[in-house]
């Protein structure tokens, strides 16, 4: 008898549904009222404009150089590391007082990322729609500006040599450049925002880098043919970070659907998938100097320890806390000998935490914004840098 009811309910439902499609699927322009066409006008009119913006909005790259010469009387440019600077391995220290504050960005920046081994320049990208790229030795400087996107940029990731990095921002393209000449040297889009760039760690895959994006995908390109390669899609919301693990044969995303998955390089499947009714998202996730754990910034003011191969499982006895990160996506880092975990803060400050015992050791008034990403020196044992949405970067020793 229920049955029968609730059958012959959804039959008068369906009815009434198929009938009211009919009369909308009739219905014109000259039947709606006033109000209605001046809405459906309006929303038109908006979707003309953007399409029309992403059209033009393809800008001439350029780049202006600071400095009196590009070369020096060796005929060396500004990439050429300091003589006194070996990558060695190294103990490090705390750094306990400031030393420089660059200043250049008109708006928050948003990463810093130093040069890969020798760690001699720094390149930020900012909310002004500029990347700049500072020497960190000599007179701590501005060495050149790159200028190429017409919106807020949200990454930036240097090749292994350093030679080239990509930049990708809020004007939906990523951009491929020249660091040494300042020249644009490829230009990508999928017409959607890229949140992470992420060049293929393996020196024999530098052409391949993913980025991921606002809808929900993962996508891979090759810099040499310019085309899109890859789409990685199973995430439920934008993709925040991609990390390359276990010898570069897999990597790890995290997403705002709070999951992270493991994704083999090249097959679009998900190899592993972490999802626990705890769980925050992580807008940050940084890879040991081992390589052999990753830590993630999770929303809930934690930094979460995961095995970077094998199970992929959570560390539950390595958690560290005491930050207020909730709501910003705080870059983290670790020091060069694995010894100290670094993060920012929602208030402006650094804290730095030890490894071994998750204890807090220090914390650092460094800003008077948001502390948006931390970098760990890679050569020097006691140097950080920090940059905020102040527009200022600092230099700790």
């Amino acid at each position: 008898m229920l049955r029968s009811l609730v059958g012959s309910e959804m039959c008068i439902r369906d009815r009434f549904w198929e009938g009211w499609m009919a009369e909308q699927a009739e219905l014109g322009m000259e039947d709606l009222t006033e109000e209605r066409v001046d809405i459906i006008e309006t929303q038109r009119a908006k979707r003309q404009k953007e399409d029309a913006d992403g059209e033009k909005r393809v800008v001439e790259e350029r780049s202006i150089f600071h400095g009196d010469q590009e070369t020096d009387y060796q005929g060396r440019t500004f990439m050429a590391p300091p003589s006194e600077l070996h990558p060695t391995q190294h103990k490090c220290f705390l750094p306990k007082q400031l030393i420089h504050t660059w200043t250049g960005h008109t708006k928050g920046v948003t990463a810093i990322r130093f040069f890969p081994q020798y760690g001699h320049l720094l390149l930020s990208a900012s909310m002004d729609s500029k990347v700049k790229i500072w020497d960190v030795y000599n007179d701590r400087r501005c060495l050149r500006t790159y200028m190429g996107h017409t919106n807020a940029v949200r990454d930036v990731c240097f090749t292994n040599d350093g030679r080239h990095f990509l930049s990708c921002g809020y004007d939906r393209q990523i951009k491929r450049w020249d660091t040494e000449t300042g020249q644009c040297i490829g230009a990508y889009t999928n017409r959607k925002i890229p949140y992470c760039v992420k060049y293929h760690p393996d020196e024999n895959k530098q052409h391949s880098f993913v980025a991921g994006c606002s809808n929900k995908q993962i996508v891979a390109f090759d810099t040499r043919s310019g085309k899109m390669t890859q789409r990685y899609d199973a995430h439920l919301g934008g993709v925040n970070t991609v990390t390359f693990v276990d010898n570069n044969k897999r990597f790890v995303s995290t997403s705002d659907d709070k999951k992270i998955y493991i994704w083999e390089w090249g097959l679009p499947v998900v190899m592993k998938h972490i999802s626990e009714p705890e769980m925050h998202s992580m807008p940050y996730v940084c890879l040991s100097p081992d390589k052999k754990v990753f830590v993630g910034q999770s929303m809930n003011n934690e930094i979460h320890v995961y095995a970077a191969r094998d199970k992929f499982s959570q560390i539950r006895k390595k958690m560290f806390r005491g930050h207020m990160n909730a709501g910003y996506a705080c870059g983290l880092d670790m020091s060069a000998d694995g010894k100290y975990v670094i993060s920012g803060d929602g208030d402006g400050r650094a804290f730095i935490w030890d490894w071994k015992s998750c204890k807090l050791y220090k914390q650092i008034k460094a800003h008077d914004k948001v502390c948006i990403d931390v970098k760990w020196h890679p050569i020097e044992p006691s140097r950080v840098a920090t940059c905020s949405w102040d527009g200022t970067i600092k230099y700790w020793d």
